[in-house]
């Protein structure tokens, strides 16, 4: 028989995990990715950008980080050099077709909106169904359709397509003398030739994530307080000075299973719902002794950076911000080298920002959107079908069953959109659940009972996180939705020796090694 052919779009982590299992399982995947090399979001970056969380928590369960990596927090290099190691070592890069761009995908086999089973027949090959992948190689400028049994979407939601706030019109970019731009076309640059552009500009950024930060340290580094860049951002995220409060990693806080057995968890049953009503106290407790370690380590009150709600709703919506070498940041906001404004609403005039609510003008040359992607419409304008993009897209939240599989299109699937703490290893746990499902090892449930768990999990991301929650973030409950998988898949969910061990230390990759 022949291997059935899995198209995989993306070769960033997700699409190498997803190679690789594919591999593993004996199909026949072939990777499409328009860039000229693996490594997907971390391909180009700020020259500052590291990794956010220790390497310990961010590595394949099968590939260690080499011993030659000594830093806690890789630089971007490292890890990209990490993940062509990967490539090489499971030999993903003959199955990798690099600049080539997926220009759309088309479903040609029966379909109905009424199956009561994924696929019509619960069979993740049913006799009858194919995908068409256009495909254009950025080199030759051919395009080739190739026809496969299945598609894997790995292209993430942080990159390709900016988040532009929208203005009305004349208020916009459009009414700026300087240059706006968003962080992408910042990242892209060489970057000596990054410094040299903010070089000697009074530098906006509206945005205070990762990238906003980071973005601000440069231009602060560039030009210290004779040109100070402003950052314009709507609200405060917790920031972690380090990952070890009082010398205790920070994962036995949020990412062991006790910490899970305190907070309400999707399709937990009737004694887990009371034990966490009960211990929700408890929760709330260690909440506030790490938001006390903070505003400790860091002068968050001075500078009026005390977010507004608690940390466990940033660690559940995946928005807590490591903030490497602290204090040089602080010294440099201290020194008016980078300035802070607050805002819900800005405009643009003629000569920089204007900010709505006090009608304060904030001069700059050139303003840098830090502002995020806009994954879910790359993911819809993948699909030829007008039908498709609606089902994938047309709510606040993607819609995916194990945040892998839409139970209305079929033989398809989805790594890597859901946010975690420590993406990769969740990219691994579900490129393992995918190859999984196609060897047959097991079958999905009915479309119904899918769309049921899609819904409990909804509530509970809309409970939890609030107005992220379109960001599909497990953020806290990485335990409880990896047991799934596992249960699925037939392996033991409790990975550790012993139930003190299972039930207090913290969770990673290498304790998901496939072992019975």
């Amino acid at each position: 028989m022949d291997k059935k052919q899995v198209a995989i779009v993306g070769a960033g982590i997700s699409g190498l995990l997803a190679c690789k299992y594919c591999l593993s399982k004996g199909f026949n995947p072939i990777v499409f990715d328009f860039e000229a090399d693996v490594g997907g979001v971390w391909l180009k970056t700020i020259k500052t950008t590291r990794l956010q969380e220790p390497k310990a928590s961010y590595q394949f369960s099968d590939f260690p980080w080499p011993e030659s990596v000594v830093d806690h927090f890789p630089t971007q290099q490292q890890v990209l050099e990490y993940l062509r190691s990967y490539a090489t070592h499971f030999d993903l890069m003959p199955h990798i077709n690099l600049q080539t761009r997926v220009q759309g995908i088309s479903y040609d086999g029966p379909w109905s909106e009424k199956w009561s089973l994924w696929n019509g027949t619960g069979e993740t090959f049913p006799s009858e169904g194919k995908w068409n992948v256009t495909v254009t190689d950025t080199q030759s400028s051919t395009t080739q359709v190739y026809v496969v049994d299945f598609v894997i979407l790995c292209m993430g939601r942080f990159k390709d397509v900016p988040n532009i706030p929208q203005f009305p019109t004349g208020k916009g970019p459009e009414a700026f003398r300087g240059k706006a731009m968003h962080s992408m076309e910042y990242a892209a640059m060489d970057h000596d030739e990054a410094a040299a552009f903010v070089k000697g500009k009074k530098v906006g950024i509206v945005g205070f994530g990762k990238t906003g930060l980071d973005i601000a340290r440069e231009c602060s580094s560039a030009n210290g307080p004779e040109h100070p860049c402003t950052i314009v951002y709507r609200r405060d995220h917790w920031k972690l000075p380090d990952w070890a409060p009082w010398g205790i990693p920070f994962a036995y806080f949020y990412s062991n299973r006790f910490s899970e057995l305190l907070v309400h968890k999707p399709g937990e049953g009737f004694l887990l719902s009371v034990l966490a009503t009960l211990l929700s106290p408890l929760h709330w407790g260690v909440s506030k002794i790490v938001e006390s370690y903070i505003k400790k380590k860091l002068p968050l009150a001075k500078f009026d950076m005390v977010p507004q709600h608690s940390i466990s709703k940033d660690t559940r919506s995946c928005l807590i911000l490591y903030m490497p070498d602290s204090n040089n940041f602080f010294e440099a906001v201290d020194q008016k080298c980078i300035k802070l404004k607050k805002s819900q609403s800005f405009s643009f005039y003629e000569n920089g920002i204007f900010i709505d609510e006090d009608n304060t003008q904030i001069e700059a040359d050139l303003v840098i959107f830090a502002t995020g992607f806009r994954g879910e419409d790359k993911l819809k304008h993948i699909f030829e079908s007008s039908t498709f993009q609606h089902l994938i897209a047309g709510s606040p939240r993607v819609p995916l069953y194990r945040e892998c599989i839409h139970p209305r299109i079929p033989q398809l699937a989805v790594i890597g959109f859901s946010e975690s703490l420590s993406n990769i290893y969740t990219s691994e746990m579900r490129a393992k659940w995918v190859a999984a499902l196609l060897e047959g090892a097991f079958k999905l449930p009915s479309v119904n009972e899918m769309q049921k768990d899609i819904a409990r999990w909804d509530e509970y991301m809309k409970q939890s996180t609030g107005e992220y929650h379109y960001r599909s973030s497990i953020g806290g409950l990485e335990i409880w939705y990896n047991d799934q998988l596992c249960r699925d898949m037939g392996m033991n969910p409790l990975r550790k020796n012993g139930l003190l061990a299972n039930l207090f230390e913290p969770y990673g990759p290498m304790d998901y090694c496939m072992k019975p």
